[in-house]
C-alpha cells in the first residue's frame, strides 16, 4: 500500500488547488494593496519598476496563477495516470508494534489539529519549480525544472533538506483580506539545483503553503518561529531509508514542540498544588498570571472556590483550550514552602518548566510527614494548651478537652476521609458528642470541670476561623465572588457548630433530671449568708418581723467567674486557671505543636521562625487586650499587624516564604480573640439564650477576621511601600 505521507500529500493538493482557485480575486486585491503600500517586499521577489504599473501588474499575476494551475494539473494528472495504469505503490517492510502506535498517535494529532483549526498560519516556502513552462502539457515527458515525471518524488521536492522557511511579518494584515499571501518569484530552474544535480530550495520565497499539511508539520514547529532542520532526504538510497529519515525529522519536531506543552502543564500542576495545599486563595490568580507572563503563555484564569478554569490561546491556530483544575485540601506548610521554592526557581529561569512540573508532582504525591497517631497527639497538646490560655480552663479541663480534640482529629483523618456520607455530618456529630460530655462533667456537684472551657477547646480545631479570614482577604482584594461565597459558608457553618453544641448540652439535660438543678447550683455558686431579722418601716403595710438566716445570691456575673468558668479562690490548684508566667512556655509549646499539626517538617529552619512570630503576635494580642477590652476586632488587628510585619520583612530581607511563616501566628489569633469574648458557648440559664449565642459567635468571628485582615494589609503597606518590584507574585496573606 502507499505510504500515509503520500496519500496525505495528494489529498492536500486536491484541497489546495480548489482553495486557490476560489480566492483568485481576493489574492489580486491583496496584491494591489501590497503594490500601493509596500513595494519593497515585492522587489525581493523579482519585481521591477515597470511591473508596478497597473497595466503590467495584472498580466504578471495572471501568468503566475496560470503557471500554478498548470503545474498542479500536471501533478494531479500524473497521480491519476499512475493509478489507472496499475503503477505499483511503493511498499515497505512491516512496522513493529511501537512504530505502529507512534504512527497512529501522530495521525490522530494531525487530524485533531485540523478539526480544531479555525485559521492557519501563513508560511512562505520556496517554489521548487522554475518559471519556464507557463502551462505544461501532459504529453511532456519532463517537468518544468527538467525532472522526469516518472522519477518525481513528492517527498524529495516538498521536504528538501533545510527548507528556507520564514514567518510572514504581515500575518495579521494578510488574514483580514484572505487565507493566503501572494509573492511572485522570478528566476530560472538553475536556482533549484546544486552541483550534485539534486533539487535544492531557492533563497527567494514564493507560493504559500498551509502548515496543516503533513509536509509542513514535518518542516516547522507550529507553536514557535524556530526552523527545524532535520536529516536531508536527498541522499537516501531507497524508500526505507527515506522513511526512516522522515520519522527522525518528525521526532525532532515533536521534541522541540513539546516545550510549549510543558509550559502549559507547569501552570496546570501549579494551580492544582496551590489548591491542594491551602495556599491563600486571594493570591492564587496573581501567582498564576505571573507564571504565565514569564513563561510567555497567552492564558486566562477564572478562580472559583476549589476550582480554577484555565484557558490557553494557541496563537498559531487561534484556538482555545480550556482545562478545569479541581482540588481541595488542608494546609500543608512544608509542601507550600517546597512549592514556593520550585515556583520561584522556575520564574527566575533556574529550572525548566519540565523539571518544575516533575517536582510539583513529586510534592503532590508525597506522603504526609507524620502518621495519624502522631497528628492526634499534636491535636491533644494544642487543645489542652488553648483550653487554659484562651478559654480559662483548669488542669483537669485540659485533659478532657485534649481527649475530645484528639478524637475529633482521628475521626477526621480516618472515618471522614473514607466515607463521603459521614464527611458531610462529621463536624456536627463531633460537636454534639463533645458538648454532651462537657455538660455531663460540668453538672457534677463537685464543680471539678467547666463546661464552657471543655466544649470550646474540644472543637477549636474545626472552627472556620481560617476560612473567614481568607474570605475577608478576598473581599478586600476585590474578589467578590469567592469572598462572598466563603463568608456566607463560614457564617452558616458557625451557626451549625453553635447549634450542635446546644443540642448536645440539652440532650444531657433531658436524660439526667438532676443535671439542671446541679447546673443552677453551679451557676449561682457565689452567695452571701447573713443571720438577723427584717423589720418593716412602713406602718401602713402590715408586715411582721422576719428573723432567721438569709442567703443573698448574685444573679449577674460574679467576681470569681473567669471566662465563663466559676473559680472559687479556696479551690485547689488543679481546679484553678494557670498563672500568667506559665504562658512563657505554654505559648511556644502550642506554636510548635500547631505548626507540626499543619504538616511542617520538624527539622526545618522554618519551624523556629514560625514559633517566634507566633509568640510575638500573641504578646501583642495580649497586651492590646489589657489596654482595649471588649473590642476583639481592634485587639486582633494589633496582633495581625505585628505578625504581618515580621513575615513580610522575613520574606523581603531573608528571602523566606512569608505565608508559611505567618500561618501559625494567625491561627493563634482566632481562638485567643474568641476566648477573650467568653468562649464559644457559655453556661446560660435558658436554652433560648444558648441558641442566641450561636449568632453572637458568628458575629464575633467576623469581627476577628476583619481585624486580622486590616492588620495584615497595613503590614504589607509598610513593608512593600519602598524597594524594588518583585518578579514573582506575592506569596503571603
Amino acid at each position: 500500500m502507499a505510504s500515509f505521507q503520500e496519500h496525505s500529500l495528494f489529498m492536500h493538493l486536491y484541497r489546495a488547488v480548489g482553495i486557490v482557485m476560489g480566492i483568485r480575486e481576493a489574492m489580486w486585491e491583496e496584491l494591489l494593496e501590497i503594490v500601493r503600500t509596500d513595494r519593497e517586499s515585492l522587489r525581493i521577489h523579482g519585481w521591477e519598476g515597470d511591473d508596478f504599473v497597473d497595466g503590467n501588474a495584472r498580466p504578471k499575476f495572471d501568468a503566475l496563477f496560470e503557471r500554478y494551475r498548470g503545474d498542479m494539473h500536471v501533478r494531479l494528472s500524473l497521480w491519476h495516470s499512475l493509478t489507472l495504469h496499475g503503477w505499483p505503490y511503493p511498499h515497505r517492510e512491516p512496522l513493529s508494534k511501537a512504530e505502529l502506535v507512534e504512527e497512529e498517535r501522530l495521525r490522530r494529532e494531525i487530524l485533531e489539529a485540523r478539526k480544531l483549526a479555525t485559521e492557519e498560519d501563513e508560511v512562505v516556502w520556496t517554489n521548487p519549480f522554475g518559471d519556464t513552462g507557463m502551462n505544461p502539457s501532459r504529453e511532456d515527458s519532463g517537468a518544468s525544472d527538467g525532472t522526469s515525471y516518472f522519477n518525481f518524488n513528492p517527498i524529495t521536492v516538498h521536504r528538501a533538506s533545510g527548507p528556507d522557511i520564514r514567518r510572514v511579518s504581515e500575518v495579521e494584515r494578510a488574514r483580514e483580506a484572505s487565507d493566503a499571501t501572494l509573492a511572485a518569484p522570478t528566476g530560472s530552474s538553475d536556482d533549484f539545483k546544486d552541483i550534485t544535480g539534486e533539487l535544492q530550495p531557492s533563497k527567494r520565497p514564493g507560493i504559500m503553503q498551509r502548515v496543516s499539511s503533513i509536509a509542513s508539520q514535518l518542516s516547522i514547529v507550529s507553536d514557535s518561529s524556530v526552523v527545524i532542520r532535520g536529516p536531508s532526504l536527498a541522499g537516501a538510497k531507497n524508500y526505507r531509508e527515506k522513511l526512516d529519515r522522515v520519522r527522525e525529522r518528525n521526532r525532532r519536531v515533536v521534541e522541540n514542540s513539546v516545550e510549549y506543552e510543558e509550559r502549559q502543564d507547569f501552570v496546570v500542576w501549579l494551580a492544582k498544588a496551590l489548591l491542594s495545599f491551602g495556599a491563600p486563595s486571594h493570591r492564587i490568580e496573581s501567582q498564576l498570571n505571573a507564571a504565565a507572563e514569564i513563561l510567555q503563555l497567552n492564558v486566562g484564569f477564572v478562580h472559583l472556590p476549589n476550582l480554577i478554569l484555565i484557558t490557553f490561546l494557541v496563537s498559531d491556530t487561534h484556538t482555545y483550550q480550556t482545562r478545569f483544575v479541581r482540588a481541595g485540601g488542608r494546609i500543608s506548610l512544608s509542601s507550600l514552602h517546597k512549592l514556593h521554592l520550585v515556583y520561584r526557581e522556575v520564574l527566575r529561569d533556574k529550572l525548566s518548566a519540565r523539571t518544575g512540573s516533575r517536582r510539583i508532582r513529586q510534592i503532590l504525591y508525597s506522603r504526609p510527614p507524620y502518621p495519624v497517631w502522631l497528628r492526634c497527639l499534636f491535636a491533644f497538646i494544642c487543645a489542652s494548651i488553648i483550653c487554659t490560655t484562651a478559654f480559662g480552663g483548669s488542669f483537669l479541663d485540659m485533659f478532657i478537652s485534649g481527649l475530645s480534640s484528639s478524637t475529633l482529629q482521628f475521626l477526621g483523618l480516618r472515618a471522614a476521609s473514607k466515607s463521603s456520607i459521614y464527611a458531610n455530618v462529621y463536624e456536627i456529630s463531633v460537636a454534639i458528642i463533645v458538648s454532651f460530655i462537657a455538660r455531663a462533667l460540668g453538672t457534677l456537684r463537685s464543680g471539678l470541670f467547666c463546661y464552657s472551657s471543655i466544649s470550646s477547646a474540644g472543637v477549636v480545631l474545626i472552627l472556620p476561623g481560617f476560612t473567614i479570614l481568607i474570605s475577608a482577604l478576598e473581599l478586600t482584594s476585590k474578589n467578590i465572588l469567592c469572598g462572598s461565597v466563603r463568608m456566607v459558608y463560614s457564617i452558616i457553618y458557625t451557626l451549625f457548630l453553635g447549634f450542635s453544641l446546644t443540642i448536645g448540652s440539652d440532650l444531657y439535660l433531658v436524660i439526667n433530671k438532676h443535671a439542671r438543678t446541679n447546673m443552677a447550683i453551679a451557676t449561682y455558686a457565689e452567695s452571701q449568708i447573713a443571720h438577723g431579722g427584717v423589720l418593716a418601716n412602713n406602718d401602713t403595710t402590715p408586715f411582721g418581723p422576719l428573723i432567721g438566716t438569709f442567703e443573698f445570691v448574685n444573679l449577674g456575673v460574679g467576681g470569681n467567674v473567669y471566662k465563663g468558668c466559676y473559680r472559687n479562690p479556696h479551690w485547689p490548684w488543679y481546679q484553678m486557671p494557670f498563672p500568667w508566667w506559665t504562658l512563657l512556655f505554654l505559648v511556644p509549646t502550642y506554636s510548635i505543636c500547631s505548626s507540626l499539626a499543619n504538616l511542617q517538617q520538624w527539622d526545618s529552619i522554618q519551624l523556629p521562625i514560625m514559633v517566634l512570630f507566633s509568640c510575638l503576635a500573641y504578646a501583642a494580642n495580649r497586651g492590646a487586650n489589657q489596654l482595649i477590652s471588649n473590642r476583639g476586632d481592634i485587639v486582633s488587628a494589633f496582633g495581625a499587624l505585628v505578625i504581618g510585619l515580621c513575615g513580610n520583612v522575613y520574606s523581603r530581607v531573608v528571602g523566606g516564604t512569608a505565608f508559611t511563616s505567618m500561618v501559625t501566628g494567625v491561627l493563634f489569633l482566632v481562638p485567643s480573640a474568641i476566648g477573650n469574648g467568653g468562649g464559644l458557648i457559655e453556661s446560660y440559664a435558658t436554652s433560648s439564650q444558648e441558641y442566641s449565642s450561636g449568632f453572637s459567635l458568628g458575629v464575633r468571628m467576623i469581627q476577628v477576621a476583619i481585624g486580622v485582615t486590616v492588620g495584615l494589609f497595613i503590614a504589607q503597606i509598610f513593608v512593600y511601600a519602598l524597594g524594588r518590584r518583585k518578579n514573582a507574585a506575592h506569596f503571603a496573606f
